[in-house]
Order: C-alpha cells, then structure tokens, then sequence
C-alpha cells in the first residue's frame, strides 16, 4: 500500500505520542524520517527505536512558531537525508484550560494558536514551494475533535487553534493541488498516549471509551495507520479532507 521506500518524511511533534508512532510507522514502511522535537533525551529514544528496526532516522530540533528556525531545520534535512516528500505538521497542543471564553487568557489564547495553527501555517510554507517545484509532494495537517463539534471540555482557543488548521488545510489543497501535491488533515479524538494515560483515571477511561460506537478509545497506532494511508499511494485521488479517526464519537453531518 505505502509505497514509502526511500521518501523523505519530516514529522513534527514525534519525540513522543502520536508523533512518535507515525515515524515509527513510516520508517518501517522503508521513509527516512526527520523526528522532530524539543526533549533531547526523547528523539534519541525515538530515534533510536526506529534504527534498532532497521529503519532511517534523524533527530532535528526548531520552533516551529519561528520561520527561521524551520528554515535552518528544512535545510539540514535536505542537506542529510534529501528533499522532504511528505511532511506531517503534527506539532501542536492546548495552553489553555477548558472554560468560560471570559476566564480565558490572552495569554493562553495567543499560545494556543501559536503553537497550533501559526506552527502548521510556517511549517507548510517552509516545506510547501519545493514540493510544487519537484511537482510531487503529501501534507498532513493535525486537527482534533474539539475542532469538529463544540464540548464543553473543549479548551475554546485550542479548538478554535484546530478548526484553522482545517480551513487552512483545504485552502492549501486547492492551492498546491494543480502542482500535484496532496494535503490532507486528520482529526483525532481521545487518543490514549503515554500523557493521556497517566492523565485520564482507568474508571474515566472506561467511561469515555462507553460513549464511542466503537466502544474503546485510540491508539496512537490508530492515528498512525491513517497518516499512512493519506500518504500512500493508496490516496493518490484525495486531497482537502478531514478524516475523523474518533471511534465514531464526531459524526458530522
């Protein structure tokens, strides 16, 4: 299905989490991968897991709120394993609590959207012109369900922050469609990370997992095995979505 053998993936936000398992993933789908964090002593662990398989990684380290630092990051990938085929802007997490839009910080809304939406906006426009030069070329943008429906558990800057990463996503697919790159957005739900599962009590669990059709929360594997899809050749006529891997909880309609 992937036809991943020697493509170059940048995957930002994959020290660790769902970041982690998509370049674990497209490693062993035969992609050399650029991990991307800000724990040193997690990309090495990641890095390191994905060789001990056999795989092709290196570990780069930038803000992602600064072009210059994304500049300096692409050009050393360039430089070490080649031209970035397929990014994943998965970079991204809440700074603000869930609650009244009025108790709201402007310092938690600021971060929010920094890190969630102005991180995925430089990265795409780092990365982007090379891959419509080279006419080739696959994006995978980061949403989440708090930017699908409103929850009132929802951090509303972090929801807001994710709703832009989808607007922004097809907005790029019809721009870069032409050049025949593809860009695609996936939108997780509760997705049982390291962080989440120290987080979330086993009973809470037991009762999120009760209100999904499917009756279980994710996997970082889940989410995974999507980006995988949307950057295979399996996806080659699809471009502009946002697929919910969410257990069935989002039905949009």
């Amino acid at each position: 299905m992937s036809g991943l053998r020697e493509k170059v993936a940048l995957v930002t936000g994959s020290s660790r989490g769902i970041g982690a398992a998509i370049a674990k993933l497209f490693a062993g789908e035969g992609a050399k991968v650029a991990v991307h964090g800000r724990d040193a002593a997690a990309l090495s662990t990641t890095c390191d897991q994905i060789e001990r398989a056999g795989g092709r990684a290196i570990n780069v380290a930038a803000d992602v709120t600064s072009f210059t630092e994304i500049e300096a990051m692409r050009a050393r990938i360039e430089s070490e394993l080649g031209t970035i085929d397929i990014l994943v802007a998965n970079a991204g997490g809440s700074y603000s609590p869930p609650g009244p839009i009025e108790k709201t910080t402007e310092e938690g809304w600021r971060a929010s959207v920094d890190g969630n939406l102005t991180a995925t906006f430089l990265t795409i426009k780092s990365v982007l012109p090379g891959m419509k030069r080279r006419r080739a070329g696959v994006i995978i943008t980061m949403s989440s369900a708090a930017g699908r429906r409103a929850h009132p558990r929802s951090p509303i800057p972090y929801a807001a922050a994710k709703a832009g990463i989808e607007i922004l996503t097809q907005d790029v697919a019809s721009q870069a469609g032409p050049f025949g790159v593809r860009v695609n957005c996936i939108a997780p739900e509760i997705i049982l990370t390291d962080q989440n599962l120290r987080r979330i009590p086993e009973a809470q669990r037991i009762e999120l997992a009760d209100v999904h059709p499917l009756k279980r929360l994710g996997t970082p594997e889940d989410v995974a095995h999507a980006a995988l899809f949307l950057a295979s050749e399996s996806a080659t006529w699809i471009t502009g979505i946002v697929l919910d891997v969410a257990g069935g909880a989002v039905m949009i309609r």
